[in-house]
Order: structure tokens, then C-alpha cells, then sequence
């Protein structure tokens, strides 16, 4: 079948793969120096699945495997640092750490890489804008998680469950959250330096960049909260998903019109 040879499925599967055989090791031998290698697989499998699915689908897009590896380790590594000591600091001064500002802070955090990238003006489509963002975000994303996945081991006294449970729902959620986020505002940025032939921060990258950062709050603000009925449970499970459709109908979006420019963009060449 056609889609058996598609890369991304092809990862998606061998990952899913190794992680049973880690983890079949991990109980079989009762062994911890498997758990870094089960956070690892569990943290980035799904990330990568996202980007080789983007890389794939439009070979004809600009960015180099070295740019977007430079954007998957540096942006990723540097964003949460830059992330995590501005939240540490906002935390200590003001006693709490608001959800809003949590949003801002790791949305601006996302963006240091590929605004080198932006105002270098090397990758100038808008899917090129799209791919730098979403590599930034999926390092950022793996590298969370992972050291979520590190707490909830300490806490839970290495209980494996626990661990799978957090991999699997941030996992599965990161298309929705971190790598959409970054890239709506990367496509928007892209976009409008095509439109003004050279780098802008005009009112659409502000209006894309306060839509991620108020849906980034929402989305921590109603994962965060737990209800003490089913019915709240339920509720706040609805929420959000609505958020997570909302997000990804937007990435969505901003693919399919990248995809359109591009096209528009070859037909006038030709």
C-alpha cells in the first residue's frame, strides 16, 4: 500500500516498536538504566512523526536538514532554558507564575531561533517559516516532557505506568499545542515578510502571536485544573479538546495556504 511507504508512518510504527522493546526490557531485567532511553522514545516520537509528516508532504520546501537541525537542537535547548529561568524569576518575584504570562514567556521563548533565521532572510517561503518554527517547537516540546517525564518517575518511586501515562498524553497532544502554536506565528511571519519584501512585526504577527499565547494559557490553565465530579472532569475535558481543535484547525490553515503560495509562486516561474 502506498501509505506504508510514507517516512513518517515508517517512524511512527519503529518508534512505537522500540519503546515496546525498551520497555519489555525495563520490566524483564528490572534494570533503571533503561529509563532514560523510554523518556527519550516516549518524549520525541510523536514530535518527529509531526515533522517528518510536514518534510515529506512538500519535498519541494526549501529548508535543509542542517538549518532544521540547528532549529531542532538549539532552538529547543535554548528555548527552554531561556523559558524556565524567565518563569523561575517572574515566579520568585511575584510569589506565582500566571498562566498567561507562562504563555508569553515560552511562545517568545520558541521564537529566538527561528527569528535568526527570519531576519537572516536565507528561507524566505512561507512553508519555510513554517517548517523552522515547528522544528523549534518539537525540540522545546521533547525536551519538556521529558523532564516531566523525569518528575512524575522521581515522584511516583519509578512507577512505570505513571511514566507511559504522561509520555503517552503529552505525546499525543504536542501536534495541537507547542508545535501548532509555533508554527501559526512562523507561518504569519513568513507571510507577511512576503507580502512587504522585507522583515515586519505588523498588527497580524502581533494578533497571531497574542491568539497562541492566550490559547497556550487556556490550554495549561484547563489541563491544570482537575474536577472533583465526573461531570466536571468531563467538562474540563471538552475544553480542552476545543482547544486543541482550534489550535490545529489554524496550523491547518496556514499549511494549506503555504502550500497554495508555493504552488502560485512555481506557476509564475514556469
Amino acid at each position: 500500500m502506498r501509505i506504508l511507504r510514507r517516512r513518517w508512518l515508517q517512524i511512527f510504527v519503529s518508534g512505537l516498536v522500540l519503546l515496546f522493546l525498551v520497555e519489555r526490557t525495563l520490566v524483564a531485567t528490572q534494570n533503571p538504566n533503561f529509563f532514560p532511553s523510554v523518556i527519550l522514545l516516549g518524549a520525541f516520537l510523536v514530535p518527529v512523526t509531526l515533522l517528518t509528516y510536514l518534510y515529506e508532504r512538500q519535498p519541494e520546501w526549501e529548508v535543509p536538514l542542517p538549518a532544521l537541525a540547528t532549529c531542532f537542537l538549539w532552538g529547543g535547548v535554548l528555548g527552554t532554558v531561556v523559558a524556565g529561568t524567565l518563569e523561575y524569576e517572574v515566579a520568585v518575584s511575584l510569589g506565582f507564575l500566571p498562566k498567561l504570562l507562562i504563555g508569553f514567556i515560552e511562545e517568545s521563548a520558541k521564537l529566538i531561533v527561528p527569528l535568526v533565521f527570519y531576519f537572516l532572510g536565507r528561507y524566505r517561503s512561507e512553508s519555510a517559516g513554517i517548517l523552522l518554527g515547528v522544528t523549534t517547537a518539537a525540540g522545546f516540546a521533547g525536551l519538556e516532557t521529558m523532564g516531566y517525564g523525569f518528575l512524575v518517575l522521581l515522584q511516583s518511586q519509578g512507577n512505570l505506568a505513571t511514566l507511559d501515562t504522561v509520555l503517552i498524553l503529552r505525546g499525543l497532544t504536542s501536534p495541537a499545542g507547542h508545535l501548532a502554536w509555533t508554527g501559526i506565528v512562523a507561518a504569519v511571519l513568513w507571510r507577511e515578510r512576503l507580502k512587504a519584501g522585507r522583515p515586519t512585526i505588523n498588527r497580524r504577527v502581533i494578533g497571531a502571536f497574542a491568539t497562541v499565547v492566550v490559547l497556550h494559557a487556556l490550554w495549561d490553565t484547563f489541563q491544570g485544573t482537575r474536577g472533583a465530579t465526573f461531570v466536571e472532569f468531563l467538562s474540563l475535558e471538552l475544553i480542552s479538546l476545543a482547544i486543541a481543535v482550534v489550535s490545529v484547525t489554524i496550523f491547518v490553515r496556514r499549511v494549506r495556504e503555504a502550500d497554495r503560495t508555493d504552488r502560485a509562486a512555481k506557476s509564475r516561474v514556469r
